[in-house]
């Protein structure tokens, strides 16, 4: 327990997506200037990544993986190199199904989405998860634990510089800061924060 502990930390706060790998930076930027916004992504990408990285876990394993056919006396096929596109159709479909529940139930959400909703099904920072996946070999409760924690970090990165920014609405600015100029240099001062859990993150 304390190991899968151990990764949910690491996942959200050594390897946290878009402040110290940089990835997902479009909708990271795009959708925190709100709060309510930023909760709604934070939620959408939690739940998008522990969904997809243990499910392309599966279809890699049984499906992908070097021998996963070796019950149909085919050892050696070898798969892997649709890894990719199965991966992205799968992260697809789940965004699409993401998508009709909040346009049925939740059309406010939906809305402050705008465009951004359907690009989730191609932002690296998901499909990063289930490509780190595979490079780490984990197992399918590792994985699960890995997405949930990736997600984790996202959604608390995202809400953390959605509230900076609110507060700093309505400060009083140098003329280049405003806009997306303070939201760079926020989220350069946030990396450097995270960057420094390396140190001190359970091995």
């Amino acid at each position: 327990m304390s190991d899968l502990f151990a990764l949910f930390l690491r996942a959200a706060l050594v390897d946290n997506m878009p402040l110290t790998l940089f990835l997902g930076l479009c909708t990271f930027l795009a959708l925190s200037r709100r709060v309510e916004a930023a909760v709604g992504l934070g939620l959408a990408v939690m739940f998008v990544l522990g969904v997809t990285v243990p499910l392309n876990h599966l279809i890699h394993a049984a499906v992908l993986a070097p021998g996963a056919w070796a019950w149909a006396g085919m050892p050696d096929l070898d798969l892997s190199y649709l890894a990719l596109i199965a991966f992205i159709g799968t992260i697809a479909a789940c965004v699409q199904l993401l998508e009709m529940v909040l346009d049925r139930w939740f059309p406010a959400i939906h809305a402050s989405f705008g465009v951004f909703l359907p690009l989730l099904a191609v932002q690296c920072a998901i499909l990063a998860g289930s490509l780190f996946m595979v490079e780490r070999r984990y197992s399918l409760t590792e994985s699960a634990v890995f997405g949930l924690g990736s997600g984790a970090g996202f959604a608390l990165a995202v809400v953390m510089l959605a509230a900076i920014r609110a507060r700093l609405a309505y400060a009083d600015l140098p003329g280049g800061l405003r806009g997306l100029g303070i939201a760079f240099f926020i989220t350069g001062l946030m990396s450097l924060g995270f960057s420094s859990f390396a140190q001190v993150v359970m091995p």
